[in-house]
C-alpha cells in the first residue's frame, strides 16, 4: 500500500508528470487478428496504458491517423529526440497516430480504484 489513496488533484497532477515524462505507453486495439497500427486505422480508437500494473493510467480516446510527411516537422522532432527513434528516416512505412483522450482514469495498488476517473467525456473532473 501507499498510505492511503491520493486526491483526484493528486491523481490527475501524477497523470500529467507522467504523460509529460513517459516515453512509452502499451496501445491497445480491438482485434486479435490484426497488427495495432491497421486496427487504429479501422476503428479510429485506441486505449493507452502508461506505468506499471500498481500505477497505471489508462487512456481511451480517439484517433487521428497521419501519413509520415504530414506531421508537423517540429512535432516529429520532437518526437525523435523523445524517444531516440526517428520514423521519418527508416526504410519501413510508418504513419503517426493523433489521439483525443475522451477518458482517463489513474489508480494505484488496491485502495484507489474508487474514484479513478479524472476524464469523461472528454471532460476532466478535476
Amino acid at each position: 500500500m501507499t498510505g492511503g489513496p491520493r486526491s483526484r488533484a493528486e491523481r490527475r497532477r501524477d497523470t500529467g508528470h507522467r504523460l509529460a515524462h513517459d516515453v512509452d505507453a502499451w496501445a491497445t486495439g480491438a482485434s486479435a487478428d490484426s497488427p495495432t497500427g491497421r486496427n487504429l486505422d479501422a476503428t479510429r480508437a485506441v486505449r493507452l496504458s502508461l506505468g506499471h500494473t500498481r500505477d497505471v493510467v489508462v487512456i481511451e480516446g480517439e484517433v487521428e491517423v497521419l501519413e509520415i510527411d504530414a506531421l508537423p516537422r517540429r512535432h516529429g522532432d520532437r518526437f525523435a529526440a523523445r524517444t531516440g527513434f526517428d520514423p521519418r528516416e527508416s526504410a519501413q512505412r510508418y504513419r503517426w497516430f493523433r489521439g483525443t483522450p475522451r477518458r482517463v482514469q489513474a489508480w494505484r495498488e488496491v485502495d484507489e480504484p474508487a474514484g479513478r476517473d479524472l476524464m469523461r467525456g472528454g471532460r476532466w473532473a478535476a
